[in-house]
């Protein structure tokens, strides 16, 4: 959910409660970035509503610098070292991501830990119609989009140094365990009977079948920095949520677009994709497949309830933050209102499969 790249920055004035140190930011960057020189300048991004994110400037260049938010926190959470680990281990291949330039696991500089990484310019598309772009290049950018998934889906692990960045197996279990378990730890943020439904469902319908692949775990268009004319992409953002994991719950959570209302994240509910000559959800299924030599993909719904539960289950704990008084975000307030149609759309997918 981050805000990066050349066009559509969004970045404010850092807001109460999330203000850093300038001076002591200052001399750690001075300390730990190569070739760095102050003074610094600083902005918040208007995303970022799990991990606050920033802007710096200064006379050597522009930086991002990504941090856990303050106050109590739910243990696991926000886990910016693991971004910051995965991101640089990406880097050492050809798939795109920014370059790590320091990470401090201390809480000594500025309260809690950070990551610092370079600035990527290029655009972001916050509307998953690619309105910004020509009829005839859509397909394209669609196309990216799909390559960039199997690209990831294809990096050996343990080769890049991820052997131990998750548990192989059982992704399924796992993850429905994880994220029924903080659903129902947040008494605050309230119950909600599509939820309960889902979190009996779900493990008892889980495909059969294993696999294990790096996971972005958030990979939707407006995660990815795209080249300023071209429809490639340049880099992948924000990966708190990345593990080793099933890669088809990071494709369908992906591809989970097409049934995505546009108002709460990038999505093409309703959209005419033929007026817009966007691929349509079979043919965006059939083009992974065939990028990741598959023969198709059997119980899809099943991967679109478990992702909408997932994402409900983040917005979930977003309200509770909310009721809390420590959500990063100034668009948490409205995350937390669209708790309930996901959770309807989770529901949704799961009676498509029965």
């Amino acid at each position: 959910m981050s805000t990066l790249g050349q066009e559509n920055t969004g970045t404010t004035a850092v807001r109460e409660g999330y203000e850093i140190d300038r001076d002591a930011l200052n001399a750690w960057m001075g300390e730990n970035i190569l070739d760095y020189s102050g003074p610094l300048r600083i902005a918040q991004f208007k995303g970022g509503q799990s991990n606050p994110t920033y802007r710096l400037a200064s006379p050597s260049g522009r930086y991002v610098l990504r941090r856990k938010p303050p106050g109590e926190i739910l243990k696991g959470a926000h886990a910016v070292e693991r971004e910051a680990r995965v991101m640089a281990a990406l880097g050492e291949t050809e798939f795109p991501v920014p370059r790590i330039l320091g990470l401090c696991n201390e809480d000594t500089v500025l309260g809690t830990p950070f990551f610092v990484m370079e600035m990527v310019e290029g655009r972001i598309f916050w509307d998953a119609s690619f309105p910004d772009v020509g009829r005839d290049q859509r397909p394209a950018y669609f196309g990216a989009m799909n390559d960039t998934l199997a690209r990831l889906h294809s990096v050996d692990f343990e080769a890049v140094g991820l052997g131990d960045y998750g548990r192989p197996g059982n992704y399924f279990a796992r993850q429905i365990g994880r994220w029924s378990k903080q659903y129902l730890a947040d008494e605050e943020a309230g119950r909600d009977p599509e939820m309960d439904a889902l979190v009996e469902w779900l493990p008892r319908n889980i495909p059969p079948g294993d696999e294990t692949t790096i996971v972005h775990g958030d990979c939707r268009c407006d995660n990815m920095i795209f080249h300023p004319t071209e429809p490639r992409v340049l880099a992948v953002l924000d990966w708190e949520l990345s593990t080793l994991g099933h890669p088809l719950s990071d494709f369908s959570y992906n591809a989970m677009m097409y049934r995505m209302p546009p108002h709460i994240v990038p999505g093409l509910r309703d959209a005419d994709l033929n007026a817009l000559n966007i691929p349509t959800e079979r043919e965006y299924i059939d083009d992974y497949c065939r990028r990741t030599r598959r023969d198709g993909i059997a119980n899809w719904d099943f991967y679109i309830a478990f992702n909408f539960f997932r994402l409900a289950a983040i917005f979930h704990g977003i309200k509770g933050r909310v009721i809390r008084g420590n959500a990063s975000s100034a668009q948490a307030a409205e995350r937390a209102a669209d708790f309930p149609q996901l959770a309807r759309l989770a529901g949704d997918a799961m009676r498509a499969c029965s």
